[in-house]
């Protein structure tokens, strides 16, 4: 079994796709902490100067949308969404092979549906405003389709590695 480093110098598929995992939990990241502070300004805005901003509930939803889809594409690439496999793992590996590679199609026809929706859901409230922030409802949604094509193509990955025998993430 090759350790991390390794792999990594192996594999530029999983360079690439840990690259983008890594991007997105940054930018996640900092979108938390921009929301940390936009509620910072709301409570001072509401209690300090008694001049509450309006703006900052639009925002935040928006952020949370984004730090959601960007952080659970993140959850399939690290293996760490929710899932009930001590079952699974338990079972010889004659049951546990197959419900592995159930449970990653599963996963692949949600991402799939995902990315389809959200990106429609993205187009059609495209030409709306979101009030107070006077940018394109669609950026609510845009963070499914993201979502949705990045978990397809990490879940794409772990179903190469598994029918190859390597586990994808060498946990």
């Amino acid at each position: 079994m090759l350790i991390a480093d390794e792999r990594q110098t192996r594999d530029p598929a999983y360079r690439v796709l840990h690259g983008i995992a890594t991007v997105c939990m940054g930018i996640a990241g900092v979108q938390l902490v921009v929301l940390i502070g936009i509620f910072g300004w709301l409570v001072y805005g509401r209690y300090v100067v008694n001049d509450t901003p309006t703006w900052v509930e639009q925002l935040a939803l928006v952020l949370v949308v984004w730090i959601t889809f960007l952080g659970g594409a993140v959850g399939v690439w690290t293996k760490s969404h929710l899932s009930v496999d001590f079952i699974r793992e338990a079972m010889p590996p004659i049951l546990s092979v197959p419900l592995r590679f159930s449970a990653l199609f599963g996963v692949l026809a949600f991402s799939v549906a995902l990315a389809v929706y959200g990106g429609q859901l993205s187009l059609d409230t495209w030409g709306r405003q979101i009030p107070m922030l006077g940018v394109p409802e669609g950026v609510r949604a845009l963070p499914m389709a993201i979502c949705g094509v990045l978990s397809s193509l990490f879940t794409l990955y772990h179903l190469v590695e598994h029918a190859r025998g390597r586990d994808p993430l060498l946990d």
